[in-house]
C-alpha cells in the first residue's frame, strides 16, 4: 500500500517529534540542582510531575480544536467543525490507560538505564499486534508479522548494546530487574490504549486534535489531583526527592526556580509532545495502531544517533547491527519489498488487506450516522 503525502508527513512529524520529547526528558532528568529548604543538590527526578506536563502539552491540543473551528465558521469543513454531538467520556478509558502508562514509564526510567529503557518499550509491539488481531478482528500480511518480529530484534540488539557500552552502571540489580518489570507491564497498558483509540476514532471519526485534547483534558486534572496524595505517600527507595514520597511537586518547582534549564526542557517536553499526540493519534486514523507503534519504536534509532552525537553515550559496533535489522523491518513492514518482488516475478502482487482492515468488516462508520 503507497502511502500518501499527508501520511508520510505525519509519520515524520511523529518521528521528530517523539524524539525531541524523548531527549528533552532525559535532559531534564540529567539535571542536578537545590530543592527547597535548603536541601541539598539532587537530580531533577520528579516522575509524575513529568507525566502532568506531558498531558498539559496533550491539553493545548484541544485548544487548537476550538481555534481552528471557530476560523472554519462559515465554510464547509466537516472536518474541523462536525454538526454531531460527541460525548467526551468515551475517551476517560484511553486516557486512564495513557496516565497509568506514562506515570509507570516515567518511574521505571528512574530505575533503570535509558537504554533499557529504549529496547524495553519495543514490546509494545507484540502487545498491541495481539490484540489488535483479537478485538479488532486485524488480518495483517504475513511481510507485516516479519516487519514487526524484526523491528523487535532490532530494539534488543540496539538495547543490548547499550548496555554492553556502559562500564558505570549507578543502579542496582534489583533496582534495574524492578525497573525492567515496569515498563513491560506499562507496555501492555498502552497497547491497550491504542488498540481502544483506534477501534473508537475510526468508527466514530473524531477529529485527532479533538482526540487528543480531551484525553490530556482528563489526564492532566486527574492526575493534578493526584499529586496531592502523592506528596504524602512514602516511597522509599522509588523516590528521588529529599522526602522520600512518591512525588513532591513543591521540590520540583525550587529545583526549577534554582535551574532555569530545567524549565526549558519541560517547556520543550510539553510543546513537543502536543505535535507528538497529534500525529500519532492521526497516524492510528490514518494507517493503523500497528504502524504508530513501528514508528514510535523507531524513535530509538534516532535518540541513539543524537545521543552518540550529544556524548551521552559511547558507541558500540553491535548498535550498527541492530540499525539494520530496524530498516530492515520498517521495509518489511510498509511493503518496500513488494516493488523489488513485482519486478523480478514481472507481475504485480494482489493487493493485500491487512492494513486498513479493522473491525465492523472494514466498515466506516461516520459519527453522524444513525446506528
Amino acid at each position: 500500500m503507497a502511502w500518501t503525502k499527508y501520511q508520510l508527513f505525519l509519520a515524520g512529524l511523529m518521528l521528530v517529534t517523539g524524539s525531541i520529547n524523548t531527549l528533552s526528558a532525559k535532559w531534564a532528568d540529567n539535571f542536578v540542582a537545590e530543592g527547597c529548604g535548603g536541601s541539598k543538590e539532587h537530580s531533577f527526578q520528579h516522575p509524575f510531575l513529568q507525566a502532568v506536563g506531558m498531558f498539559l502539552g496533550e491539553f493545548s491540543c484541544l485548544a487548537a480544536f476550538y481555534l481552528l473551528r471557530c476560523r472554519a465558521e462559515g465554510h464547509s469543513d466537516s472536518s474541523v467543525n462536525p454538526q454531531q454531538s460527541f460525548n467526551p467520556l468515551l475517551f476517560l478509558p484511553p486516557a486512564l490507560c495513557d496516565m497509568t502508562g506514562t506515570s509507570i514509564m516515567y518511574v521505571a526510567l528512574n530505575m533503570t538505564s535509558a537504554s533499557s529503557f529504549q529496547m524495553l518499550r519495543g514490546a509494545v509491539i507484540i502487545f498491541t499486534g495481539l490484540l489488535s488481531v483479537a478485538f479488532l478482528g486485524r488480518r495483517l500480511a504475513l511481510s507485516q508479522w516479519l516487519g514487526i518480529l524484526a523491528t523487535i530484534a532490532g530494539l534488543v540488539v540496539v538495547g543490548l548494546a547499550d548496555l554492553l557500552s556502559k562500564h558505570n552502571d549507578q543502579h542496582k540489580l534489583s533496582e534495574v530487574i524492578t525497573g525492567d518489570l515496569l515498563i513491560i507491564m506499562a507496555q501492555i497498558i498502552v497497547a491497550i490504549q491504542m488498540v481502544l483509540e483506534e477501534k473508537f476514532v475510526y468508527k466514530h471519526n473524531v477529529h485527532p486534535l479533538r482526540a487528543v485534547g480531551t484525553e490530556g483534558l482528563f489526564g492532566f486534572v486527574i492526575l493534578s489531583l493526584l499529586l496531592v496524595p502523592m506528596y504524602y505517600i512514602p516511597a522509599g527507595s522509588f523516590s528521588g526527592n529529599p522526602r522520600k514520597s512518591l512525588e513532591d511537586a513543591l521540590d520540583a518547582f525550587c529545583q526549577v526556580g534554582r535551574q532555569p534549564l530545567i524549565a526549558l526542557a519541560l517547556l520543550g517536553n510539553i510543546s513537543s509532545i502536543a505535535f507528538f499526540n497529534f500525529a500519532g493519534i492521526s497516524v492510528t486514523k490514518e494507517l493503523s495502531a500497528t504502524t504508530r507503534m513501528v514508528l514510535d519504536s523507531m524513535r530509538t534509532v534516532v535518540i541513539w544517533a543524537l545521543s552518540l552525537v550529544l556524548g551521552w553515550e559511547t558507541f558500540h559496533s553491535l548498535q550498527i547491527l541492530g540499525f539494520l535489522i530496524l530498516l530492515t523491518g520498517t521495509a518489511l513492514y510498509n511493503g518496500l519489498h513488494r516493488p523489488l518482488l513485482s519486478r523480478l516475478s514481472r507481475s504485480r502482487a494482489p493487493a493485500e488487506e491487512g492494513e486498513h482492515e479493522r473491525l465492523l468488516g472494514g466498515t466506516q462508520t461516520p459519527i453522524n450516522d444513525t446506528s
